[in-house]
């Protein structure tokens, strides 16, 4: 039975139910359960129907949140993944990741009046598991072939988003990444308790089976140069994220036992995955762990070290609680999890010898006055120094783009002078003909959800480009 919408004041806002923290400690399988077909349609019911749906307008992709939210209540589940889908190339990977506290359901208008938000993220989620589970999720079918290649660098986010809108134009595309498995950081740098891995390998095997072709274990730079895959391809896209970690600049930095974050996570899952991995240096079982940073990297960092069998996890952050970039949902279930929050602290040494390190010496930091901006500075307080044991400590500061110009032997591709890649704002075409760029790559670290949007958005700029080759710029743009 279809259930009436804008019952936010007599239906409580609901989540699915989440596992306890002791027995999801325990493996890396996702903390959330599904949600109940009926259990869906009535917290889709909450919705306000507002005039101005800024929960749409705050979503990079601007999702048709209200309509499908709308279908959903009513039990046109069809329908509502088939709205859901068509603006996102994947929808259930966003309804799981996606910070959506400070995305759609944190501008949630029923949110604001005191009613809590809509759980947009776990309705999005449901119906597109629900739609694969019911057959609803076909496969590509691209339009005639036009003749024409892409070749996209990078099978993470960005990449995937593209290759599937290029491969329905009907374009041959191939796909190169440096990876044994595709889809980048949503294989080797999400734990899976935030993203099972069949949820991507469903993904990825039906832009295969589709016709896009998957080149692995390929190193532009090594196994090609950029020059070699523009003369294969009649356009290319960069799609290959930012990777190169950020360094703590505190003595004893080098030593054995610090690890940057992304290496630590890409050698977890591996191991979840089933392969062989040889890192002690990479594993946290039975040591005193601790992780410098407050984004969403950090958090999976200090939950996979829980789940590892650390003795203790510590987690050090030079603001507050308040002014942290990580998501405050990451927070708590951390927070759940055992995991030990040094506010207001930042690393002055690491303890121990070059070939182990023993210990963490902090800094207790304070709020200066706000810049101009209303930013307040960090600020070292004198004589408030502690210590830490750690025989594990993990760097995620960031990530910063690899030098590639270098790497690619392409002088020639011109970046910012952060490192970034140099893409046009309108038609994201970088300075050589036919080479475009997207994603992390362009903007710098981000969410998956920004990598999907400039990954389609690219996708539309190379087809333009591509029949203009054909057609002439005239009839391109006419049609």
């Amino acid at each position: 039975m279809a259930e009436r919408m804008l019952k936010f004041t007599v239906v409580q806002r609901q989540t699915p139910d989440k596992r306890g923290a002791e027995t999801r400690s325990g493996d890396f399988h996702e903390i959330y359960a599904d949600f109940i077909d009926a259990k869906a349609k009535e917290q889709a019911s909450r919705c306000s129907q507002c005039g101005v749906p800024f929960c749409q307008s705050h979503c990079p992709l601007h999702n048709n949140i209200p309509d499908w939210l709308r279908m959903t209540a009513e039990g046109r589940l069809e329908e509502a993944y088939a709205l859901s889908q068509a603006t996102n190339s994947m929808p259930e990977v966003c309804g799981r990741i996606c910070p959506q506290d400070r995305l759609c359901e944190g501008n949630c208008v029923i949110e604001q009046s005191g009613h809590g938000t809509v759980t947009i993220g776990s309705v999005e989620r449901y119906l597109t598991d629900k739609a694969w589970e019911n057959g609803r999720v076909k496969p590509h079918v691209a339009r005639a072939d036009r003749g024409q290649s892409v070749g996209i660098v990078g099978a993470g986010p960005a990449g995937l988003a593209a290759a599937e809108r290029l491969r329905e134009e009907g374009y041959k595309v191939t796909v190169y990444d440096r990876h044994d498995r595709p889809g980048g950081l949503l294989i080797y740098g999400i734990p899976g308790f935030k993203l099972e891995k069949d949820v991507v390998e469903r993904r990825t095997q039906r832009l295969a089976d589709g016709g896009v072709v998957f080149k692995l274990g390929f190193e532009v730079g090594k196994d090609a140069s950029l020059a070699d895959l523009r003369a294969e391809h009649d356009a290319v896209l960069i799609a290959v994220g930012v990777y190169a970690a950020r360094e703590l600049t505190t003595p004893g930095a080098g030593s054995t036992g610090v690890a940057a974050a992304l290496d630590y996570l890409i050698a977890s899952n591996r191991r979840s995955l089933g392969d062989e991995v040889d890192a002690p240096h990479l594993e946290a079982a039975g040591k005193d762990v601790v992780v410098v940073g407050g984004g969403d990297t950090a958090m999976d960092c200090v939950r996979t070290a829980v789940r590892q069998g650390a003795k203790s996890v510590t987690c050090l952050y030079r603001r507050d609680k308040a002014n942290m970039p990580g998501s405050m949902r990451e927070v708590a279930n951390a927070e759940e999890e055992g995991v030990v929050f040094e506010w207001l602290a930042a690393p002055r040494a690491l303890l121990g010898e070059a070939d182990h390190v023993s210990g963490v010496r902090s800094a207790r930091m304070r709020l200066g006055a706000p810049d101009a901006s209303g930013r307040q500075s960090p600020e070292e307080i004198e004589g408030a120094d502690f210590e830490k044991p750690a025989q594990l400590v993990i760097k995620a500061l960031g990530f910063e783009p690899e030098d590639l110009p270098t790497q690619w032997s392409a002088p020639d591709l011109k970046t910012t002078r952060w490192g970034t890649v140099k893409a046009d704002l309108r038609t994201l075409q970088t300075n050589l003909d036919g080479v475009f760029a997207a994603g992390d790559i362009v903007r710098g670290a981000s969410l998956v959800v920004w990598a999907i949007r400039d990954g389609r958005d690219a996708a539309e700029a190379m087809h333009r480009y591509l029949r203009a080759k054909v057609e002439g710029p005239a009839l391109a743009a006419a049609e």
